[in-house]
């Protein structure tokens, strides 16, 4: 068997052909390194190959595969396909110059490529590439087909940045960018709980491009890497192995990092994972899309050391017409493969080896190894090897290029001879695979304006089964939607458990508390603190809390909801309100009774010493209407309340301190001696007049003051947990004007009061008005600081009590002497008692008075029989004048009057009485 892998011309480069009327040109990473040549000076020689890799070799078959099966169709109506592919080795250098063979005119004996300023009307050697490999490849390539718009499509390139159809025009894809990859993996990292990771990827353009994807995903979702390392792209490299040993070495460093993502080709991940194995690293491996379904990956010895390993793979379909390919694939020429051929020599130099050993041994011999042995072992087969290494999804995606452009070539063949190879250009074949659509399990599947195929994601789970370890899907995860579809309860419980490994800077901080910022300059390294009062935080790892959204509500240190503030008022079940209504109730039943006591005693003379009862029964009536007025303090406030409480309040007491200055000015008038005195007062004694415009100012007041500065219901939010509803009485000022007129009236009337003080003993009313004023006096007084201090829903319990204390006092004061005095001493309520009581105090201010025979009439008839006239019986008469005396008392001597003086002055208080 001729084995001479090396390229001595253009035919010898090409690794697998076969002829058709139309050429599709493939480029596959069918080995994973190029051999480079130790001596000096380096010379421009395409060289050999080593490290076959299985899962690449696969896809080559999966597109000849594909191509075969159209050919035997009906889809093309006779025309059939060719292709030549090639092998990149994983070397853009390599896939270059595979490039220019496809760029190379058709039946050009050179393999010439033509130098054009418009390739409209060139016809190169093949209509579509498929391939490549890997994303560093196509971008290269694709750059060198942009120039003839050759239409590439790969089943594997995955970089975003092939998306952008100005760079990269003519390339299109069966899977989703690295966007929608990336985008899964930080929603798998985030839906774990996990926010701490590392990242290792290869240094070439798809593993920078793909690392910058997943670290924008990885910031919006709140994930931050730990650190980045990156592994020389070609295993040639003479710094790769100290490179995967510092990988490693970081890893085992980062204790906190249980989470590695990992961006790398599968030759790259097998060699750092034998080094993990050696160090007993045991973290949780996310595969990107490269090595997730791996076969010779999974099944390295003690790979279950490891750890778990979770991937995303390409949705799979179909593939059982090519395993049945696979099973004849023995039967198959290898004239024109020489992947084929070189598979053939693999299996009988590695024949005698166990399955991972045997499968180590292919990718470790190169092609010259090969020609060495070339004839000197026997041909060997094994069905199983290759089946056992399918990656379905990549395979699928393989076969569903070549559809894809089959489809194109169909429409480009509707009205030309295709068998031409001239019929159509590659551009014209590009705008066709714009549009074209294809049936993928019965589904319709086309590109986007991007170029590539949104499709769904398997999410792998590399789980330990019988003792071997097996790649089974977890979930589906939904590119368009961006979520995870569990297939049943115990996959989902798989997923689950993922969520058991912490791998995070710091501990979670629970609701109730709030990430703070440390020193670190990763935002997941932070310290937990509690959310501040009226703030909560109600899921974990919250960066700030929430506010609490109005004044309504409040929250307590470390709260994870807020709470309704209480809403406080003085309640009719507070039991100071009880007790306050208590002694309102009563003060009415007080004021009631007295009532009752002065109606039935209508006609004696202390109730007609009160002033005569419709006087009483007014300033009662305003003593009812203050204590009814403190129901108006209590409860829920409400707009009436507010604005009544305080006007009934004050008109009320308005009009009780009126009549009692006029009830002080008429015994002041009655019992004065000095007519100066008694001039002004007369004057100024207009009972109905004095009233009416005494409480009419009061009632000009409160009228202003409810229509220009209305009290009103306030919420008053000063305290952190409670709502105190309240009366704001609108203006403090209106508030002190009523307050201040209620207090000048008392105040003239305790003047009043207080000259009259020295009255009779029986009759001295003015000494309790100016008690009763003193006790109001001192009751605002103290209210004035009392109320400024106080605070939260006893404050209108406040005025209550110096409502109470001043109207209780002025009523006791007022009326309760009186009905002591009709009720226990019956005997001074007569009028020959008042009448003798009047004499007497009338005789000590006068000092002696004259009288020449005192007549009364008939209303003073009764007093007669009790005054001595001492002129008859003490004979101490001189010149018309003699001495006072009241019967039972000692005989006053002083001053003396003319009898007519003094009969005058004796008429005037009979009549005031």
């Amino acid at each position: 068997m001729d084995m001479a892998f090396s390229c001595q011309d253009a035919d010898d480069f090409v690794g697998a052909s076969s002829p058709g009327d139309i050429i599709i040109g493939g480029l596959f990473a069918v080995h994973s390194e190029m051999l480079h040549p130790d001596e000096e000076p380096i010379k421009p020689v395409i060289q050999n190959c080593a490290g076959f890799e299985i899962q690449v070799f696969l896809q080559t078959l999966a597109m000849i595969h594909a191509i075969e099966t159209i050919n035997n169709s009906t889809l093309l109506s006779g025309v059939t396909l060719g292709y030549e592919i090639y092998d990149t080795c994983a070397e853009v250098t390599k896939a270059m110059a595979s490039a220019l063979r496809f760029l190379s005119k058709f039946n050009s004996s050179e393999n010439a490529v033509e130098f054009k300023c418009n390739y409209s009307d060139y016809i190169p050697r093949v209509k579509a590439v498929t391939g490549a490999s890997y994303s560093e490849v196509s971008m290269a390539v694709s750059r060198l087909l942009a120039l003839q718009l050759i239409p590439q499509v790969s089943p594997a390139s995955s970089a975003e940045i092939l998306s952008d159809k100005i760079r990269f025009p003519s390339f299109f894809r069966t899977i989703p960018s690295d966007f929608h990859q990336t985008r899964a993996m930080t929603h798998l990292i985030y839906e774990s709980g996990w926010n701490w990771i590392g990242v290792i990827a290869t240094d070439d353009d798809n593993g920078r491009f793909a690392l910058e994807s997943f670290g924008v995903q990885a910031m919006v979702n709140n994930v931050c890497i730990a650190f980045k390392e990156m592994l020389p792209a070609y295993l040639s490299d003479s710094t790769f192995h100290t490179k995967v040993d510092q990988a490693i070495e970081k890893i085992v460093k980062e204790t906190g990092v249980n989470v590695i993502v990992v961006f790398m080709r599968q030759f790259h991940v097998l060699k750092l994972f034998k080094k993990a194995i050696e160090r007993n690293v045991n973290k949780i491996w996310i595969a990107s899309d490269n090595w997730s379904a791996a076969v010779k990956i999974s099944t390295i010895p003690n790979i279950r050391q490891l750890g778990t390993v979770v991937g995303f793979g390409f949705k799979s379909g179909d593939i059982s017409s090519f395993q049945e390919f696979l099973r004849n694939l023995h039967e198959k020429p290898t004239e024109n493969n020489k992947f084929l051929r070189e598979y053939i020599m693999l299996l009988s130099v590695c024949a005698h080896l166990e399955y991972h050993d045997f499968q180590t041994c292919i990718a470790n011999q190169s092609q010259d190894d090969l020609l060495e042995n070339d004839g000197s072992k026997p041909q060997f087969w094994r069905d199983d090897f290759l089946n056992a290494n399918v990656e379905p999804g990549f395979i699928h995606r393989t076969m569903l290029a070549v559809y894809a452009i089959a489809h194109a070539i169909k429409r480009q063949c509707k009205d030309r001879n295709c068998k031409d190879p001239s019929a159509f250009t590659p551009w014209e074949l590009l705008e066709e695979l714009k549009h074209v659509t294809v049936i993928d399990a019965d589904k319709e599947v086309k590109f986007d304006s991007n170029g590539d195929m949104s499709t769904s994601y398997d999410v792998l789970l590399w789980k330990e089964i019988d003792g071997h370890m097996e790649i089974t899907t977890m979930a589906e995860y939904d590119a368009e939607k961006g979520g995870f579809i569990f297939e049943d309860e115990e996959k989902k419980k798989d997923f689950l458990a993922l969520k058991k490994v912490q791998s995070t800077c710091s501990q979670h901080c629970r609701p109730g508390q709030v990430k703070k910022v440390t020193e670190s300059p990763h935002t997941c390294c932070y310290e937990c603190v509690y959310c501040p009062e009226n703030h909560y935080s109600n899921q974990t790892d919250m960066d700030y809390c929430h506010r609490c959204n109005n004044k309504t509500y409040w929250a307590p240190i470390n709260s994870t909801t807020c709470y309704r503030k209480t809403i406080y008022f003085l309640a009719w079940t507070d039991w100071f309100a009880i007790f306050l209504l208590f002694l309102s109730a009563f003060g009415i039943v007080l004021v009631l009774s007295i009532c009752v006591i002065f109606t039935k005693n209508l006609d004696t003379p202390v109730v007609k010493a009160s002033g005569g009862l419709t006087v009483c029964y007014i300033i009662l009536f305003s003593h009812f209407l203050i204590f009814l007025s403190t129901v108006f303090f209590i409860d829920v406030p409400t707009e009436f309340k507010c604005k009544t409480r305080q006007a009934l309040f004050g008109i009320s007491f308005t009009l009780c301190i009126s009549c009692i200055l006029i009830k002080s000015l008429k015994i002041l008038l009655a019992f004065s001696f000095d007519p100066k005195l008694q001039n002004f007062l007369k004057c100024m004694y207009k009972p109905i007049p004095t009233v009416v415009t005494c409480t009419g100012i009061q009632v000009i007041i409160c009228t202003s003051w409810l229509i220009f500065r209305t009290p009103f219901v306030n919420q008053n939010f000063s305290m952190p947990r409670a709502i105190i509803l309240e009366c704001n009485e609108g203006s403090i000022v209106a508030f002190g004007i009523m307050l201040g007129y209620v207090s000048a009236l008392a105040f003239i009337c305790f003047i009043f009061a207080f000259k009259g003080r020295k009255l009779p003993e029986n009759y001295n009313e003015a000494k309790f008005i100016t008690f009763g004023m003193l006790i109001y006096f001192i009751a605002w007084i103290v209210f004035i600081p009392v109320y400024a201090t106080t605070f939260g829903k006893y404050l209108p319990a406040v005025e209550i009590i110096v409502v109470l204390i001043s109207n209780y006092g002025i009523l006791c004061c007022t009326f309760l002497p009186k009905c002591y005095i009709i009720i226990y001493k019956q005997e001074t309520n007569t009028k020959s008692a008042f009448l003798k009581m009047v004499y007497t105090y009338s005789s000590k201010s006068a000092g002696s008075v004259a009288v020449s025979q005192v007549s009364l009439d008939s209303k003073s008839s009764s007093l007669q029989a009790t005054i001595t006239d001492s002129c008859k019986s003490e004979n101490d008469s001189v010149n018309g004048i003699c001495h006072f005396q009241v019967p039972g008392q000692p005989l006053i001597k002083g001053k003396v009057l003319p009898i007519n003086a003094a009969r005058t002055m004796v008429r005037k208080r009979v009549a005031s009485i």
